[in-house]
């Protein structure tokens, strides 16, 4: 298998897993620390990088005081990260078993325990990011078994899902949350991943109309 193509698609797993676990719930002191020691992650929060309360508080006083507020406002209260709030007419949650996201994890075994992950419906962001992530994985190790048509399938289920799903409303969602985020941690974080989408969406697009010729 081609080291770049390896790469590439390990960085968008890293990446689908960190997204996904950052606006599924609050960050933690582990994970903050993490980001903040890792020049290439803290490259991804610019604004947070130059928080001025980062010198003025530790790590717990600014998630106790600070992080966890506005990750509430933003997630969990004024706003609503799921995609039927945002594409019915009716502006109303798809909760049942009727959600079209559902159905499409229900056709690919993924599992979703939406008491566990706090969320009351399949179609939350950090689940759609979390489906996304699982893609990639699998599409990661039928490459590195050779099996190309297998790679190519689940590369376009992909393009399909960022398609018909995560650009048609994860954009109006993100630019929400910049402009109501009240810390520089989530207005980066929704910064990241706007961008991160887009330019993901193209990358699948550019490589089906490539008809998905991968390198080995």
């Amino acid at each position: 298998m081609n080291d770049e193509l390896k790469q590439e698609q390990i960085a968008r797993i890293n990446i689908y897993a960190l997204l996904s676990r950052l606006t599924m719930s609050e960050v933690d002191e582990g994970l903050l620390k993490s980001i903040e020691e890792d020049e290439n992650m803290l490259s991804f929060f610019p604004s947070y990088a130059k928080w001025k309360k980062r010198d003025e508080y530790d790590r717990k006083h600014l998630i106790e005081q600070y992080l966890n507020v506005d990750f509430t406002n933003l997630f969990l209260l004024h706003l609503i990260p799921y995609e039927s709030f945002y594409t019915r007419e009716d502006q109303m949650m798809e909760t049942g078993g009727d959600n079209p996201v559902q159905a499409i994890f229900n056709a690919f075994e993924f599992r979703v325990e939406l008491d566990k992950a706090r969320v009351m419906a399949a179609d939350h962001i950090g689940i759609e990011l979390e489906f996304m992530y699982e893609l990639c994985k699998a599409e990661l190790k039928a490459l590195e078994d050779g099996d190309l048509e297998m790679a190519k399938q689940l590369a376009q289920l992909q393009y399909g899902f960022m398609r018909d799903h995560i650009v048609e409303w994860m954009p109006m969602y993100l630019i929400n949350v910049k402009n109501e985020s009240g810390t520089a941690f989530y207005f980066d974080l929704a910064d990241f991943v706007l961008e991160f989408i887009m330019s993901d969406f193209q990358y699948l697009s550019d490589l089906k109309d490539k008809e998905y010729k991968y390198i080995v």
